[in-house]
């Protein structure tokens, strides 16, 4: 049937995400979900929203999610107007891509990141050169003065967990007054720092969050981009030309429960701080070498063992972390931080497949 194909899909590589395996117990650390539970006030949002009879499912939900908006806002200490809700951060990024990034002068981001960016710049027709992390897989921001058309890397960086200073986002935002950098921070909750306090500093500055990993609601699918209202203004009139009612209304109830719910969510991030640096000691025993991270995930090495081999045999035990068969990280495996149980469940296994390995 490809003959009846538009041109670009022949052009196309799609995105592939993290396996969902259909097993009824795996230890499933490769696609950094949370392993605890949303706010319990989450799913009394829901039941309240559904009512006895679910009527309200009967009518389209609020398109601007005002209330879910002001929300948020109110979090954060800025203003409705300068956030924008969408399905999830990876459709917020691709009105991001349409509304602010294609330009005539190419898109910057790292040579390892987020392998949504490039998959989206090929969609969207957005020219982009890749910036080569340094040797420990850090980004340095000064090698961003080129000309651009805009500017994108997530903080923590994906894979490898690695955060950037505030400062050094500070320093390449004021540099770079000409086009928008925007800084994804999907896992800056589990210790980095966020860049929304500089929006009202830097009207080129575009931050975008997800309720998928630290608020444990990424079966929910909402995302959001905070920035200067000229910037918010542009991914709506994408977004009403695409699709102008979309958040339904059981994840707006969700998320403004997710967020009127504090307590928990810090209480949910220091538990997956205290695994992952459990899990990074255990791997490190082990001999790993585990670059350091900031998100719910570790990034890791093993001299002595190939890494698709050795996520092969994990799979085989129904544990399943990702692998990148891509330059300089093809030896790494990316692990998603579980509950101590599943970490130990890890670590434990590893030791076996060491101790029987065959090269």
């Amino acid at each position: 049937m490809s003959r009846y194909w538009s041109d670009i899909v022949h052009r196309l590589t799609p995105y592939v995400p993290g396996e969902q395996p259909a097993l009824a117990h795996p230890v499933k650390l490769n696609t950094n979900e949370n392993p605890y539970p949303p706010s319990p006030r989450v799913l009394e949002a829901i039941r309240q929203a559904l009512g006895d009879t679910a009527e309200s499912l009967r009518r389209y939900p609020d398109p601007t999610a005002r209330k879910l908006r002001e929300t948020v806002a109110a979090y954060h200490g800025i203003q409705a107007e300068q956030v924008f809700a969408g399905n999830g951060s990876d459709e917020v990024l691709a009105f991001t891509f349409q509304a602010l990034l294609k330009h005539d002068k190419p898109l910057l981001f790292p040579d390892i990141t987020y392998s949504f960016y490039p998959t989206y710049a090929r969609h969207f027709e957005v020219g982009y050169q890749t910036v080569a992390l340094d040797d420990t897989f850090a980004i340095n921001v000064d090698d961003y003065a080129s000309p651009n058309g805009g500017v994108l890397f997530p903080n923590p960086n994906a894979p490898t967990g690695r955060p950037l200073p505030l400062a050094d986002i500070e320093r390449l935002v004021s540099r770079n007054t000409d086009s928008v950098v925007v800084i994804d921070e999907a896992y800056v909750d589990f210790g980095a720092e966020s860049a929304i306090a500089l929006i009202d500093r830097y009207p080129n500055l575009l931050v975008v969050q997800t309720v998928s990993k630290s608020r444990s609601l990424a079966g929910m699918r909402v995302g959001f981009a905070f920035g200067n209202r000229e910037l918010i203004d542009a991914l709506n009139r994408v977004k009403d030309s695409f699709n102008s009612y979309p958040l339904d209304r059981l994840a707006q109830a969700a998320v403004i429960a997710a967020y009127e719910d504090d307590a928990w969510f810090h209480d949910n991030c220091a538990k997956v701080i205290a695994s992952r640096k459990r899990l990074a000691a255990g791997l490190t025993a082990l001999g790993f070498e585990v670059v350091p991270s900031a998100a719910n995930l570790l990034f890791a090495r093993h001299e002595g063992y190939d890494a698709a081999t050795l996520a092969g045999r994990l799979r085989e035990k129904e544990i399943f972390v990702r692998h990148f068969n891509a330059p300089r990280i093809d030896q790494h495996l990316r692990i998603s931080v579980g509950t101590d149980a599943e970490c130990d469940m890890l670590v434990d296994t590893l030791r076996d497949i060491f101790s029987a390995y065959v090269g």
